[in-house]
């Protein structure tokens, strides 16, 4: 309501409902690391995985941040699974998210900076998988983790970047 200067009443004339609310949160958030992602890529010059995956490893930051609102949402949704709406509203977002890690894949095998040998399918839906287990996690009250962002981007790297 504050970003929008809309009155409540006056959100609810453009959509049906807080969940719907919700689904553009998390399909905004795919879309945003998407064009950053495509910016640093066209803005590359050359064969180089870092600049792009340095996107990649930063938004995955936000991931074991328990206050961080799309982690909120996606939990909340996931609640609620068993809803015919917010279940089609989370297939898409599964589906938006692999289908757009492959994406990614698929473009640094382009630029010759992944290994041809790389399943992009089965690799990006584990990537993903990664991604949903570091949102579940983050709303855990654990004092600690030995397996942080950075091993996981580190994982992550070490199966794309060409030797």
């Amino acid at each position: 309501m504050e970003q929008s200067q809309l009155s409540k009443g006056a959100i609810f004339h453009y959509v049906n409902s807080r969940d719907e609310i919700f689904a553009w949160v998390l399909q905004d958030r795919l879309e945003s690391i998407n064009e950053h992602f495509n910016a640093e890529v066209a803005k590359t010059t050359g064969k180089s995985f870092e600049g792009p995956m340095h996107i990649i490893s930063k938004n995955l930051s936000g991931l074991e941040d328990s206050d961080e609102v799309t982690n909120k949402v996606l939990l909340y949704l996931l609640g609620r699974e068993d809803e015919p709406a917010i279940a089609e509203v989370l297939q898409h977002f599964y589906e938006r998210s692999v289908f757009l890690s492959k994406q990614w894949i698929v473009a640094g095998q382009e630029h010759g900076v992944i290994e041809e040998t790389v399943n992009p399918d089965i690799t990006a839906e584990l990537f993903v998988l990664l991604s949903l287990g570091l949102r579940v996690r983050a709303s855990f009250p654990l004092s600690s983790a030995s397996l942080a962002v950075r091993e996981v981007s580190d994982f992550m790297a070490g199966i794309l970047k060409k030797q």
